[in-house]
């Protein structure tokens, strides 16, 4: 299934994407408030499963302003240098664990929405990526049991500040700015996704292509990722994880390539989807 959340005449609502119209699952369980609610109950979601397969179709796609696909995700864990090629263009090693860092869940847009550049910078930069979204919670989970945990997977963009992410050690800053991270335009359940590691990951500028990766050349994987994760914290449903981006980012080219008004990025992974997000100035 291709699952969305929306909004639609003034509501929050959540659905399946089935050529190119929605399926109004919000109405169909009104027990859930939200897609995350949804994911966290097995029995519904293999239910909402069938209801897709059959049922018709309620309004076009078209009629519906996208929001994030998780909108208030509880935490977005995000992974720093975690292909060997970016690390290797940002002058870094990969490390024994992986460099773990968080968004909030304000900063998120949707597909179609502006990333806003800051009025305090304009080291705006891109970073295509991979984002898993938690189905099952847990703690201390074992990596050969981490699959068991993923509902889908999502398209995302951990569009950076950079001069404010070198402030100090801490990428925090940086990396949490208003309207700066762009998740969706759906999420592709696991079961449509055999191996993620199969999966490819185009970082589009334009039109022209910067940045590209293959999911199998993750420095740290998602099993370990959850399962690290996992230790320190519960995964929630509708927690998203951001894999990392592959080399190509722009301010490690020559000379630098920072995202400007008007431009357009693109997230494209075959399989899961196309995210595209224009950019604007803050006002």
């Amino acid at each position: 299934m291709k699952l969305i959340s929306y909004r639609r005449h003034g509501s929050q609502g959540f659905g399946a994407v089935v050529r190119g119209s929605v399926i109004d699952l919000a109405a169909r369980f009104p027990e859930f408030a939200d897609l995350a609610s949804l994911l966290a109950d097995e029995v519904s979601l293999a239910r909402a499963r069938r209801i897709v397969a059959v049922d018709a179709v309620d309004f076009p796609l078209e009629t519906v302003d996208l929001a994030p696909v998780i909108p208030r995700p509880n935490k977005v864990i995000c992974v720093g240098i975690n292909y060997v090629a970016h690390a290797e263009e940002a002058g870094r090693t990969v490390g024994a664990h992986p460099v773990i860092f968080h968004r909030y869940a304000e900063t998120l847009v949707a597909d179609g929405e502006p990333l806003v550049r800051p009025t305090v910078s304009d080291n705006f930069d891109f970073e295509a990526e991979l984002a898993v979204v938690i189905g099952k919670g847990g703690s201390h989970i074992a990596p050969e049991d981490a699959m068991k945990h993923v509902a889908g997977y999502t398209c995302f963009n951990d569009a950076s500040v950079r001069d404010w992410q070198f402030h100090t050690h801490q990428y925090g800053m940086g990396k949490n700015f208003r309207g700066t991270g762009a998740l969706g335009p759906w999420l592709v359940t696991s079961d449509e996704i055999p191996d993620y590691r199969e999966l490819t990951i185009e970082g589009l500028l334009n039109g022209e292509t910067m940045q590209t990766g293959k999911l199998s050349e993750l420095a740290f994987d998602v099993p370990a990722l959850i399962a690290y994760v996992s230790q320190a914290l519960d995964w929630q449903p509708g927690d998203i994880l951001a894999t990392g981006t592959p080399s190509g980012i722009g301010f490690k080219r020559k000379p630098p390539i920072f995202l400007t008004p008007g431009d357009t990025f693109e997230v494209v992974i075959p399989g899961v989807g196309s995210l595209s997000n224009t950019v604007v100035d803050e006002v």
